[in-house]
């Protein structure tokens, strides 16, 4: 089931789902720039969130995503979603990279 609200008569997808994929994607960089090694990431902020358009069930949602700064282990990126090739969402998001400990 998609969590969705309406927007005039239209249904659409949730901001919240779409901020949330943003930093799932940002999260998968992180591991993946550890080299594979276990690791927990932790979002931190979401910064300068915009939202230009409505995602409607159906459409094809794209996360770009860039990593701008790494500082020790705090993680900054550029986000967008876009749909079509048309920007509908932009957002700054931070992470903080933690070792797994072994169980």
């Amino acid at each position: 089931e998609i969590s969705a609200c309406l927007v005039g008569s239209e249904m659409c997808i949730r901001d919240s789902l779409i901020i949330e994929g943003m930093a799932q994607t940002a999260g998968a960089i992180c591991t993946r720039g550890l080299g594979g090694m276990p690791a927990l990431v932790y979002l931190m902020t979401v910064d300068n969130a915009k939202f230009r358009k409505p995602v409607v069930p159906g459409d094809r949602l794209e996360y770009h995503v860039t990593q701008v700064k790494k500082r020790g282990n705090i993680w900054r990126f550029d986000c967008v979603a876009k749909v079509d090739g048309v920007k509908v969402a932009e957002a700054t998001v931070s992470a903080m990279v933690a070792q797994a400990e072994a169980a």
